[in-house]
């Protein structure tokens, strides 16, 4: 019996689910100083730089057929992986955790029953979700994500055509190095996870080039909601413009279909990368029990600003996946047999400093492009060193 595999049509609506996201709204209202012209010009630059990585990440893992967290191996072998894995599943928890919380209180902002509610109910579907299955959603994603489309679209016609405001004045407290940065860090975020969909694709390249389209698009849609709610309506407050607006329950159902459609990807791939720390565990079962976590987290702590989260994010993946490039499109080595790649993990380390140093150097393109372009270039003069001395 052959294997169930994903269309390039089912990638494309899993990776439209990711991109419409009330934390990629509200990471664009951070854009709003700028003003409209030069944060549109950030948003665009950022996410060309960070789909690039996202479609290279899921080629790699389309191609192998093995998870996100499994094509780790290649670069840093059977146990130097596991260190990602653990990082991977932490980061999607506290994802997970973030994406019910904003959910949470932009449903709470609209229909007042408490937070803790709105983050029980946006955790019990993100598990009904789960359970349903990666390659059993088509139909149910289908509709959700043409509700989505159809609602994302009144939202921006309330934001841009009905707001009637003129528009807030830009000043200089955010620069235009910082505003690509915010924006490349959202596809980056995605980065340890795109392979764990792409490996189920009939065509994986194809279905990773819809993947990382769609998603650039959609993401690169909501910074401007976002962007252009705080410029146009003064308000940063996603529940509040919803209000505002008159959307009332269509706009509740923004909110919560796509936090559970962005935030079950997060839950999902905690699962498989734990698969790839302890084999004996169950994906889908681990993925019920991030979830559960998240939400308890959710309603336990308060996660109004993700920013330093992001940056995090970046330092640790952005150098992981350049090695990762380096050695599967230009070195084309696989050391996933082997217990440890230790010069790559050295490699790694530094590529992780150079980041954060980069972090309080503004550039017009960010600070993950340059790292990841110097990461490649250690990687390969490594290689080379270490050659002629065998």
């Amino acid at each position: 019996m052959e294997e169930k595999r994903t269309s390039i049509f089912e990638n494309g609506l899993i990776w439209f689910g990711a991109g419409v996201s009330i934390a990629e709204i509200l990471t664009g209202t951070y854009l709003a100083p700028l003003g409209f012209k030069r944060g549109l010009a950030a948003i665009v630059l950022g996410h060309i730089i960070g789909c690039v990585m996202l479609f290279l990440a899921g080629v790699i893992g389309g191609k192998a057929r093995r998870s996100a967290m499994e094509t780790v191996k290649m670069s840093f072998g059977q146990k130097g992986s596991l260190l990602f894995s653990v990082l991977n599943v932490l980061q999607l928890v506290g994802w997970t955790a973030i994406m019910i919380y904003d959910g949470a209180l932009a449903a709470n902002g609209v229909v007042r029953t408490g937070r803790w509610v709105w983050c029980l109910v946006i955790g019990i579907l993100i598990i009904l979700w789960i359970m349903i299955g990666i390659t059993n959603l088509g139909k149910v994603n289908a509709f959700a994500m043409t509700a989505l489309f159809i609602l994302t679209l009144i939202l921006c016609k309330v934001i841009f055509f009905d707001s009637g405001a003129i528009g807030m004045a830009a000043d200089d407290s955010m620069t235009f190095g910082a505003a690509v940065e915010l924006s490349v860090a959202m596809p980056l975020s995605w980065l340890p996870l795109i392979g764990d969909y792409t490996r189920e694709a009939r065509e994986p390249v194809k279905a990773t080039a819809a993947s990382a389209i769609v998603y650039g698009l959609v993401s690169c849609w909501m910074y401007v909601i976002g962007m252009g709610a705080a410029i146009y309506t003064g308000e940063y407050d996603i529940a509040q413009i919803m209000l505002k607006a008159g959307l009332g329950i269509a706009g509740l159902l923004i909110i919560v279909f796509s936090t559970v459609t962005t935030t079950f990807l997060d839950a999902y791939s905690a699962g498989i990368s734990s698969e790839s720390i302890i084999a004996r565990w169950n994906g889908k079962h681990v993925a019920v029990i991030v979830t559960v976590i998240g939400t308890i987290a959710a309603i336990v702590y308060p996660m109004d600003n993700i920013t330093d989260f992001l940056y995090l994010i970046g330092s640790v993946f952005a150098p992981m996946i350049a090695i990762q490039i380096a050695d599967f499109f230009l070195l084309k080595r696989d050391s996933s047999k082997d217990r440890a790649n230790i010069p790559n993990l050295l490699v790694w380390i530094v590529g992780f400093a150079i980041y954060r140093i980069l972090m309080h150097i503004d550039m017009p393109v960010g600070n993950t492009l340059p790292d990841m372009v110097i990461t490649i270039l250690l990687c390969l003069i490594v290689s080379r060193i270490l050659k002629q001395k065998k």
